[in-house]
């Protein structure tokens, strides 16, 4: 079993990178003998998605192409697929090897892996292994990334693959999940929690979306994106903002004692109430709102009144479910 889907992913990839042009899914059934023998459409369909997944996962880059009847073809372009020699200097490959270690899950801490054995039989020292001399300063860093969101690695791939995806999304302040279309650009993490930013489609803006907001399963979509995909730098400023990182002015808040630490540690000023609570003053910007409800009744918000009303409103939308 393992030796015929082996032939059959390295056939597919053989015919992808072989054509100048897009192939169906008809010409590539009738091009690869196990595609051939399937016993029907549906069993062909299923088997030539897994095995275009597969190859996606070792690193493929396959093109979708809308043809001009409609039709959607697959190709791999040479150019694409082809790695200059790799060169690394000491400190990279340091960096390289910590990297591998941040990934707490299973089958990304496989990826990283396997790819720091392609980089050692190329011949690059990467420090991460039993030959790498633990006094020197990074192997004392043992960090970790924590992502247990389903969505998390559908949106990684997609966003590598520059596929368009489906999720539902329930927003803080609404009563049930709404579908959106995204075109995913990029991944980004803070205050612990991670966020896709990316295009949204209906609405026809650039939007960030919280992976732990998102119910249900994100399903990929056919075709290309439609909006072009900014710097790395701007998403991230993007995301930043939206995640409510960057402060446009300052709010006045009542905390329970010994309760809401991140808040603490962000105040410009802390004073002492009595009863059990501080006055605290803390930066203000999009999204603290989303974030102060998440500290549900350690926290009083106590001006701008528009903030207050914003987390009350988010609190009733809880409370109704």
């Amino acid at each position: 079993m393992a030796i015929a889907k082996a032939e059959r992913l390295m056939n597919l990839a053989l015919c992808l990178l072989g054509t100048r042009r897009p192939l169906t899914k008809r010409e590539l059934r009738s091009s690869i003998e196990a595609y051939i023998e399937a016993n029907s459409d549906d069993s062909f369909n299923r088997m030539f998605e897994r095995d275009k997944d597969d190859l996606r996962e070792l690193g493929l880059v396959i093109e979708t192409v809308e043809g001009i009847e409609g039709d959607i073809g697959y190709l791999a372009r040479r150019d694409s697929n082809r790695l200059p020699p790799i060169t690394l200097d000491a400190e990279e490959a340091a960096a390289l090897g910590l990297a591998a270690k941040i990934w707490q899950q299973a089958r990304l801490a496989g990826a990283a892996s396997g790819a720091l054995q392609k980089l050692r039989a190329a011949g690059m020292p990467l420090g991460d292994g039993p030959e790498y001399d633990a006094g020197q300063p990074h192997s004392a860093l043992e960090p970790r990334i924590p992502a247990h969101e389903a969505a998390f690695e559908p949106l990684m791939l997609a966003c590598r693959d520059r596929r368009p995806v489906v999720f539902d999304y329930h927003k803080s302040n609404a009563a049930r999940p709404e579908q959106r279309q995204v075109e995913p650009w990029i991944l980004e993490c803070w205050r612990g929690h991670w966020y896709v930013a990316g295009w949204d489609r209906e609405r026809q803006a650039e939007r960030v979306f919280r992976l732990s907001r998102i119910t249900g399963k994100v399903r990929s979509r056919q075709g290309a994106f439609t909006a072009p995909v900014p710097d790395h730098v701007t998403v991230r400023e993007t995301v930043e903002s939206w995640a409510g990182e960057t402060a446009t002015g300052t709010a006045r808040i009542k905390l329970r004692a010994e309760h809401g630490y991140p808040l603490r540690a962000r105040a410009l000023s802390v004073c002492e109430l009595g009863g059990g609570w501080d006055e605290l003053e803390i930066p203000s910007g999009h999204g603290l709102d989303a974030w102060l409800v998440e500290f549900g009744p350690d926290v009083v918000v106590l001006e701008p009144a528009e903030l207050r009303a914003e987390v009350i409103d988010r609190l009733r939308a809880v409370a109704k479910g």
